[in-house]
C-alpha cells in the first residue's frame, strides 16, 4: 500500500488538484491520460484535500470535476501498491479489510465536509468513479456520461459503498440491478433514477456545474452547512454499519480465486469462468 502517515504530495504524483475560485474550492482529477483511474494514492490525496478544505472558511462550496474525456474510469490496475500481499490468505484478507476501512475513512472525510460538493461528470464514470460521484451532494452530468458498477464482473464486491448510496437514492431494487449485472446506464437514465440532478450538453457541463456551486456559495454559510448535515443525518442512517460489512465483503472477494480469474479474464479479453472459490 502507501505511507498513510505522509502528509505531502510528491512532485509529479498529483492525482487531485485544489484551486480556489472565489468562494469555491475546485477539486480536479488531473490524470486524464489514465482516464483519472483511482488508486490507494488517490484515496490518500482525497483525504488530504478534505482536511485542507474543511477548516477553510473562504471555501463555501466545492466543485469536483475531472480533466479529459472521462470523469474516472475506475481503479487504475497499473498503479503502484495496487495489490495487498500477506504470508497467508487470512493475513492478506485482514490487511485488505484494514486497508479498505482506511480508504472508507478518507471517503467519509470528503463526504462529510461541511461545505456542499457539486460533482461535474463527463464520459466514463465507472466503478470507483461512480462511487466517487455518489459521495458528492449534487451531481451534474454531461449527456455523454456513462455510469456502471462492474465489480461483480471481476469477481469482487462493490468496495466503497456505491451500491449502498444507490439504494439510498434510487431504491434497493435499482442498486441490486446495477451492482449485480454491472450494466451501464446513460446520463438520462441516471437522472430519471435520481442519481443525477441535472443533465447538460457536453459543452455546457462546466458552466452549469460552476453556476450551481456559485449559487450555493452565495447563500448563508451557517444555514447551508446546517441543511447539509440535517439531510445527511436522515439519508445516511445505518450507513456506517453497512460500510463495515462492505469492507469485509470486499476483503473476502479481493482475496478469492474468482477475483484472480476475473482480472485475468479481463486482461485476456475473454469471459471469466467463476467457480465460487
Amino acid at each position: 500500500m502507501i505511507d498513510t502517515l505522509d502528509r505531502e504530495i510528491a512532485e509529479g504524483e498529483e492525482r487531485i488538484r485544489l484551486d480556489m475560485e472565489g468562494g469555491i474550492g475546485v477539486l480536479t482529477l488531473c490524470r486524464p491520460g489514465q482516464l483519472n483511474g483511482w488508486s490507494w494514492e488517490s484515496s490518500r490525496q482525497l483525504g488530504l484535500m478534505a482536511d485542507r478544505i474543511r477548516f477553510d472558511d473562504t471555501i463555501r462550496a466545492v466543485l469536483l470535476r475531472a480533466e479529459g474525456r472521462a470523469f474516472c474510469a475506475g481503479i487504475d490496475v497499473t498503479a503502484p501498491g495496487g495489490a495487498i500481499t500477506g504470508r497467508t490468505p487470512a493475513e492478506r484478507t485482514q490487511r485488505y479489510y484494514e486497508g479498505i476501512r482506511w480508504a472508507h475513512e478518507q471517503f467519509a472525510a470528503f463526504a462529510k465536509l461541511p461545505q456542499p460538493v457539486v460533482a461535474a461528470v463527463q464520459g466514463y464514470c465507472l466503478g470507483f468513479g461512480f462511487e466517487l460521484a455518489l459521495l458528492a451532494d449534487i451531481r451534474i452530468a454531461a449527456a455523454d456520461a456513462v455510469f456502471a458498477l462492474p465489480e461483480a464482473q471481476l469477481g469482487v464486491a462493490v468496495d466503497a459503498g456505491g451500491d449502498l448510496r444507490i439504494a439510498r437514492d434510487a431504491g434497493a431494487g435499482w442498486a441490486k440491478y446495477l451492482a449485480l449485472t454491472g450494466r451501464r446506464i446513460d446520463a438520462a437514465t441516471a437522472e430519471r433514477l435520481g442519481l443525477v440532478q441535472l443533465v447538460t450538453p457536453v459543452r455546457e457541463l462546466d458552466g452549469a456545474s460552476r453556476e450551481a456551486a456559485a449559487e450555493i456559495a452565495a447563500n448563508a454559510p451557517l444555514a447551508v452547512r446546517a441543511i447539509k448535515r440535517d439531510i445527511d443525518a436522515f439519508a445516511d442512517a445505518g450507513l456506517a454499519e453497512a460500510l463495515d460489512r462492505t469492507a469485509l465483503s470486499a476483503a473476502l472477494t479481493l482475496t478469492s480465486d474468482d477475483c484472480r480469474e476475473g482480472y485475468a479474464a479481463k486482461a485476456a479479453k475473454r469471459r471469466p469462468d467463476f467457480d465460487g472459490g
